[in-house]
């Protein structure tokens, strides 16, 4: 498995639409940053077909140091939680299917 960057993301983008790397990296930029403003404010984001962003509201809760076993009292908080859509979850079908089939198949006995 390969880690992506956003700049090779925004290198791909602009050569692929022929514009200047800066002009699409300050989109890529606006684009995240309205993402963060929205779910910041509590809206949900719902792009067809490839997912659904929205906040989650997590209580509060008793947790417990591995090292020390000492209980600590962990506040509330908002995490933003991400479903998938149906393009999506097609492409990661197909990805995990080729997977499957590179692998060698072990022999039997």
């Amino acid at each position: 498995m390969h880690t992506v960057t956003k700049k090779e993301l925004v290198d791909r983008i602009a050569d692929q639409g022929g514009q200047k790397r800066v002009v699409v990296k300050k989109i890529v930029q606006s684009f995240l940053d309205e993402i963060i403003e929205e779910l910041g404010h509590g809206n949900r984001l719902e792009f067809r077909d490839f997912g659904v962003f929205e906040t989650k509201e997590r209580g509060a809760r008793i947790a417990q140091n591995p090292k020390t076993l000492q209980r600590v009292q962990v506040p509330p908080k908002r995490t933003v939680k991400f479903k998938v859509g149906r393009l999506m979850k097609q492409k990661l079908q197909e990805g995990m299917e080729a997977e499957k089939a590179q692998q060698p198949v072990p022999p039997q006995m």
